[in-house]
């Protein structure tokens, strides 16, 4: 009887190992991935969802991976693509550190999910898109963890994913050579592969393909929104559900207005005599390559927010510009969540420091941004961001904060050009077919000089920082569990404290969820503020849409 009972717990002990073993292997159609345990986790960091885009696969559309015998280790995070340096300005630290391992060879994704799943249960997934302002990035900013975590803390337990993009000249190249190879904007082109990947293989993670939200911080909630606006609006069964911060759809550029950043590449390595440019780029050294890249201009240059590289209306992925497809109605019908910090447009202004008078800050706004102002918009755009430190951006500091005559002037009207008016005209149009969920971030949490800055509601939705409150992680989990970040009845959430009315709630009112300035609580203040600044910007951001070819 000893014996057999030994010999039950060794085989109890075998299965038992074997089923652990089994939680942090999977088998996908291309070959097995042994990913590894994180207490209550198991992570999958670093497989392969596309080929590597290098050779002529370089600026080309992403391609399917290889197939492979064998298990490979999926336990560390994979090389970033190559990235964009951003020098770092007077008076302020980096923006962020450069990853230590970039490559061409980087599309590569990473899964987060529980250790344990019930058995035939599939599990919603949360699908993120990083930030960068197309220009750097990578899928390290977010790890994931502390987001599913928080999943099992409230019993609505979730699947993170996150994947890279090109970015920069590498994903966004554009010009009538990039335009007649039919090569835009492969950056997004990458993410969307990314997408189809999780249709394909999420299932094998204990993922459910049907319940897929599309997250994205920045740029990456830029993304978001384009890939609301492609394809008529379809969303191709891709994902139901969006949740954006600091990024709403913008006025983009037409591929062919990007051809000066093109000739600038041809220019710096050499290949301004070939018969074929595209072709010389794609052999051109990398280091070389990369050289002529960061010579280009960032988003902390003097052009700021007039990117160099990002997503353009190319005719192909993206038809039109996006501010047209929203007002024909050619968007994704689905619920979303939407909102910005309250000083978005400080870190940007950091480098417009020699803009110290009024005919500067015109003259500024006219040949950065709005080429085709009419003369008589002047005194208009003059008035409603007046110049008057007192009433400049970070908001309501009264004369504190002026790094210079101009600084918190910039810092009110860019932050309100790119972030806070499309984001009101989005989120206007969309609500009245759609649930749209609003929020604003007013918490003190940067340096005084900044503000509220753009980054500063990360930890607050990514459940991270000292002593996190989890009320944006809450909303977000919410969403992708249930298609309404409000919390059930019963929820431990503080997010339970107030009611979260959708944006049509009110028209002459709409409520945005207000997280309050050094306090563990929100509550609902109103989409009213600057309003006739805001419609101005709108106007002239659509008197600016032209024929992009």
């Amino acid at each position: 009887m000893v014996f057999k009972g030994l010999v039950l717990q060794a085989i109890f002990a075998l299965l038992t190992t074997l089923q652990s073993s089994a939680t942090t292997l999977v088998k996908l159609s291309y070959g097995s991935f042994e990913g590894k345990t994180s207490e209550n986790l198991v992570e999958f960091l670093g497989i392969p969802f596309a080929s590597p885009p290098v050779g002529p696969l370089r600026f080309a559309a992403p391609v399917k991976p290889k197939a492979f015998h064998g298990t490979r280790q999926a336990t560390s995070f994979a090389p970033a693509c190559p990235q964009q340096a951003i020098m770092p300005l007077p008076l302020f630290p980096p923006t962020s550190v450069p990853p230590a391992n970039i490559s061409e060879d980087c599309l590569y994704l990473n899964i987060i999910k529980p250790a344990k799943i019930v058995p035939g249960k599939k599990l919603p997934v949360i699908f993120y898109i990083f930030g960068g302002a197309f220009e750097i990035g990578d899928t390290t900013q977010v790890h994931g963890d502390s987001l599913v975590n928080r999943s099992l803390d409230l019993g609505e337990p979730i699947i993170y994913v996150a994947a890279s993009y090109r970015v920069n000249a590498f994903g966004f190249l554009g010009g009538k050579e990039v335009q007649a190879a039919g090569l835009g904007n492969v950056g997004l082109l990458d993410q969307r592969f990314a997408l189809e990947w999780v249709q394909k293989h999420i299932g094998a993670f204990g993922g459910d393909p049907k319940k897929v939200t599309i997250w994205g911080i920045s740029a990456g909630a830029v993304s978001v929104a384009l890939h609301m606006l492609q394809n008529e609006g379809s969303t191709q069964g891709l994902f139901r559900a969006g949740a954006m911060q600091s990024g709403s759809p913008i006025r983009l550029p037409g591929i062919l207005r990007q051809q000066k950043y093109f000739d600038s590449l041809v220019a710096d390595t050499n290949c301004t005599a070939s018969t074929d440019r595209l072709k010389c780029l794609r052999d051109a050294p990398f280091d070389q390559l990369m050289a002529a890249i960061n010579r280009t201009p960032n988003f902390l240059s003097y052009e700021s927010l007039n990117l160099a590289w990002q997503p353009m209306v190319d005719g192909k992925l993206i038809v039109r510009d996006p501010l047209v497809s929203l007002q024909q109605g050619k968007y994704a019908k689905i619920p979303f969540i939407s909102g910005e910090n309250e000083d978005e447009g400080t870190l940007f202004s950091l480098s417009t420091t020699n803009i110290t008078t009024n005919a500067e800050y015109l003259e500024y706004m006219k040949s950065n941004y709005f080429p085709n102002l009419a003369h008589e918009d002047l005194p208009t755009l003059e008035s409603v961001y007046p110049d008057d430190v007192t009433q400049g951006s970070p908001f309501n500091t009264g004369s504190a904060n002026a790094l210079t005559p101009q600084y918190k002037r910039l810092a009110a009207v860019q932050g309100d050009l790119e972030f806070q008016a499309p984001r009101r005209f989005f989120s206007r149009i969309t609500s009245k077919t759609q649930p749209v969920y609003g929020f604003r971030y007013t918490r003190t949490s940067q340096p005084a000089l900044l503000g509220v800055r753009h980054g500063a509601d990360r930890d607050e939705f990514v459940g991270e920082g000292a002593n996190p409150e989890f009320i944006g992680t809450d909303a977000l989990i919410y969403l992708t569990c249930n298609g309404d970040p409000n919390p059930p009845e019963g929820s431990k959430s503080l997010l339970r404290n107030v009611k979260w009315e959708p944006y049509s709630s009110s028209l002459d009112q709409p409520p945005l969820l207000t997280f309050v300035d050094g306090e563990s609580r929100v509550n609902i203040t109103f989409d009213t503020h600057r309003s006739e600044a805001m419609e101005l910007l709108t106007r002239l951001s659509l008197n600016e849409i032209v024929k992009p070819f």
